[in-house]
């Protein structure tokens, strides 16, 4: 699997990634959406790099010019409900592209056991398509897992582009083991130290989906 982390370059990403994880500017669920957002943007930007393309011409009012395009049929597809943002900065780059939407979520056993259930899947034909699956927070891997694998009853893709913001080395290490080898790429801001009792990213951002939408009742 290649992997790529992002905040190992510097660049405008990493102003991003500390808004964020600033718990006071966190607070600003406006602000905290619209850094999604743009981390979303500035990922696109940068997996475009590896997609392939053609040359087409162009006619402008003043003559011909070639062009480079993207000539991959994309599906975007985010896991609900905190994948929603960083979907709508992936769209607005890949802004052809069709998207799906999984509802995966943390079913607890008790206060620190869970399974990862699916109830909802809202997908067009993927299959031969190049998917691009986001979540923000990767602490375990097990809902990205399940995700794709529930994705695949709509066909099974080309290529898989994994993205998050946060990741941790054991979420890293479960999609090893358990996603396509060859033809899975994971996309990561950054990387982070581990998981506490009850499975959160440490240090990481707390709830994304909580602080982009407003706390939840479990």
């Amino acid at each position: 699997m290649n992997m790529n982390i992002l905040n190992k370059d510097n660049s405008v990403l990493n102003n991003f990634i500390y808004e964020i994880r600033d718990e006071n500017i966190q607070k600003d669920s406006l602000r905290f959406r619209t850094n999604l957002e743009r981390i979303g943007q500035l990922m696109a930007f940068e997996l475009s790099k590896t997609l392939k393309f053609k040359t087409i011409e162009v006619k402008t009012p003043l003559g011909i010019s070639p062009v480079n395009i993207i000539d991959e049929q994309i599906v975007i597809a985010s896991i609900l409900r905190a994948g929603l943002p960083l979907h709508n900065g992936f769209l607005s780059v890949f802004d052809k592209a069709e998207n799906a939407f999984v509802s995966a979520y943390r079913k607890y056993i008790d206060s620190v056991h869970f399974d990862i259930h699916v109830e909802y899947i809202s997908a067009p034909n993927t299959k031969d398509k190049t998917l691009i699956l986001c979540d923000p927070m990767l602490a375990t891997g097990g809902s990205m897992e399940r995700s794709y694998k529930a994705l695949l009853s709509h066909g099974e893709p080309k290529s898989v582009h994994i993205v998050s913001i946060i990741a941790t080395q054991q979420a890293i290490e479960h999609l090893q083991k358990t996603m396509p080898m060859d033809k899975t790429i994971l996309w990561l801001a950054a990387v982070d130290e581990k998981l506490n009792n009850h499975a959160y990213i440490v240090p990481g951002i707390g709830d994304a989906g909580d602080l982009a939408f407003g706390e939840k009742i479990d």
